[in-house]
C-alpha cells in the first residue's frame, strides 16, 4: 500500500484515521480558526444564526480575530466592521484578538498569525481569507474557507473536507541574489495556470526550498491560491523548528509530522534555480507570465512594496540594497506588514542608516501596518490606484480592480524588481544592480 503525502497524513490525522485517499470526504479537527475585519462579521452572524444568540465558540484559546483589511480610513462601514468585531471578541471573552488603536494591533493576519505563534507543524489552521494557506510554510495544513464554513467551525470545531491529491514542485540549486521567492512561484503559477492546482495541494521540495528563510516559505505557500490550490505546503526543518519555538509564547505543544518517502503525487515539476530569471506577472492575472527582460522599460506610475507577499522584513531589506543611496522616479509606497516589521524599518540598518531612512531619503512614503492597497478598499486606503495608473506591486494578485481602480494595470514583481523598476520609472531587470 503506498504511502501518504504530507498533506494527506495531516488530515488523516485530524479525521482519527489511519489514512486518507485523495477524493476522500472526511471530518476534521481543527487546531486554529482565524478570521478578519472584512469576513469577520460574516462570520459571526451565521455562527449567531445557525447555534443561538447566546451561543459560545467551541474554544476560545482557538479561535483568533486580527484586523488588518480597511484599518486605517474613514470610511463608515469599514470602522463598523471593526467594532462588530470588538463586541464579539467581548462577548466571547477571547484571548486573542489583535485590535487596531491598541499595543497588540498587529497588521496583515497570515504574518500576525506567524509573528504571534498561532502556526505550528502538523496542525489544521483555517482562515476566512485565501491566502491562509501562507501557513503551509510551516508544515501544517492551513486553507482559506467562506463565512458560512468558518460559522460552523467556530461553533463545532470541525469541518467536513475533502482530501486533496498532493502536486510536488522541486527546486534545485541555490537562489542567486538577484531571485526570490516570489520569482519561484510566479514562475509555478505561469506554467500551470490560474487553475492548474485546482483543489489540490501543492508540496515545495528541494535544496533551493530549503534554503530559504520562513519569511520566503511564506511567500511560496501564500501564492498557491493564485494556482488555484487548496493548500500549500513545505516539510518542516530546523528552520521550521526554530522559528516555530521562538514564537510558540503560548507553550503550546504539537506533532511534526512530515509525508512517506513512498507517497504518490499527481503531478511532479522539477526547477533548476540557476536557470531562472526574474519573473513578472502581467495584468490582469497572475499567471500572465514574462520574463523581467522582456518588458524592459515600459513605462510605469507607481511602485508598490508591501502585502503578506512583499511586505515582510526579508521584502524591505531587499529593496533597501537596491535603493540605498538612489532616488525613485515614480510615487513609491512602502507598507509592512505587520507592527514587528515596522519596528524593524526603525531599527535595522545598511550603511549605517535604518531602512526606514533608506526608503525616506530615496523619496518613498511608508504607510502603516496593514493590508493597505493590496485589497484596494476605500479611496482613502493608503497607497490605492485611484485613477487609471500603470503600477508595479509585490502583492499577490492582479485582477482588474484589485488595487482599486478597474482599468488600473498592475505587475505583479519581486521586491528587487519593484525597487530597480522604482529608480528608474520603467520596468527594470534587478540583475542590473548585481554587477
Amino acid at each position: 500500500m503506498a504511502g501518504m503525502t504530507l498533506t494527506e497524513k495531516i488530515l488523516a490525522k485530524h479525521a482519527q484515521r489511519d489514512r486518507v485517499a485523495p477524493g476522500e470526504n472526511i471530518w476534521v479537527d481543527v487546531d486554529v480558526l482565524m478570521t478578519h475585519d472584512v469576513c469577520g462579521p460574516g462570520t459571526i452572524g451565521v455562527f449567531h444564526k445557525q447555534f443561538g444568540k447566546n451561543a459560545k465558540v467551541w474554544d476560545r484559546d482557538k479561535v483568533v480575530i486580527i484586523p488588518d483589511h480597511y484599518i486605517f480610513t474613514a470610511d463608515a462601514m469599514a470602522n463598523r466592521n471593526v467594532d462588530v468585531l470588538r463586541a464579539f471578541v467581548k462577548e466571547q471573552n477571547l484571548p486573542h484578538f489583535y485590535d487596531v488603536g491598541t499595543d497588540r494591533y498587529k497588521g496583515v493576519c497570515h504574518i500576525a498569525l506567524a509573528e504571534e505563534g498561532h502556526t505550528r507543524p502538523g496542525e489544521v489552521l483555517l482562515g476566512t481569507d485565501s491566502h491562509t494557506c501562507n501557513a503551509g510554510a510551516f508544515g501544517e495544513f492551513a486553507t482559506g474557507i467562506g463565512n458560512t464554513d468558518a460559522g460552523f467551525v467556530m461553533g463545532t470545531g470541525k469541518l467536513w473536507l475533502k482530501t486533496p491529491p498532493t502536486m510536488r514542485f522541486v527546486f534545485h540549486g541555490e537562489l542567486p541574489p538577484w531571485l526570490m521567492a516570489k520569482d519561484m512561484i510566479l514562475s509555478v503559477i505561469g506554467d500551470i495556470g490560474c487553475d492548474g492546482a485546482t483543489y489540490k495541494a501543492m508540496e515545495f521540495d528541494g535544496p533551493g526550498v530549503y534554503s530559504l528563510n520562513m519569511e520566503e516559505r511564506m511567500t511560496l505557500c501564500n501564492m498557491v491560491i493564485e494556482a488555484g490550490g487548496k493548500n500549500g505546503v513545505i516539510a518542516p526543518d530546523q528552520v521550521t523548528l526554530d522559528y516555530v519555538n521562538a514564537r510558540n509564547k503560548l507553550g503550546k505543544k504539537y506533532e511534526v509530522v512530515k509525508g512517506d518517502p513512498d507517497a504518490t503525487f499527481e503531478f511532479e515539476k522539477v526547477y533548476d534555480l540557476a536557470k531562472l530569471k526574474p519573473v513578472i506577472a502581467k495584468p490582469h492575472s497572475p499567471d500572465n507570465k514574462a520574463f523581467v527582460d522582456e518588458l524592459v522599460g515600459m513605462r510605469l506610475d507607481r511602485a508598490y512594496i508591501g502585502s503578506c507577499t512583499g511586505g515582510k522584513i526579508t521584502d524591505f531589506r531587499a529593496a533597501a540594497k537596491i535603493l540605498n543611496g538612489n532616488t525613485v522616479k515614480i510615487d513609491t509606497f512602502i507598507v509592512p506588514a505587520t507592527t514587528e516589521i515596522a519596528k524593524n524599518l526603525k531599527t535595522e540598518t545598511l550603511d549605517g542608516k535604518t531602512l526606514e531612512q533608506v526608503f525616506l531619503n530615496a523619496g518613498a512614503k511608508i504607510g502603516e501596518a496593514s493590508c493597505a492597497a493590496c485589497l484596494g478598499g476605500p479611496a482613502d486606503t493608503f497607497g490605492r490606484l485611484n485613477s487609471a495608473i500603470r503600477c508595479i506591486s509585490t502583492t499577490n494578485r492582479n485582477f482588474p480592480g484589485r488595487m482599486g481602480n478597474k482599468e488600473a494595470e498592475v505587475f505583479l514583481a519581486s521586491p528587487l524588481t519593484v525597487a530597480a523598476s522604482a529608480l528608474n520609472g520603467f520596468i527594470t531587470d534587478p540583475r542590473e544592480y548585481f554587477a
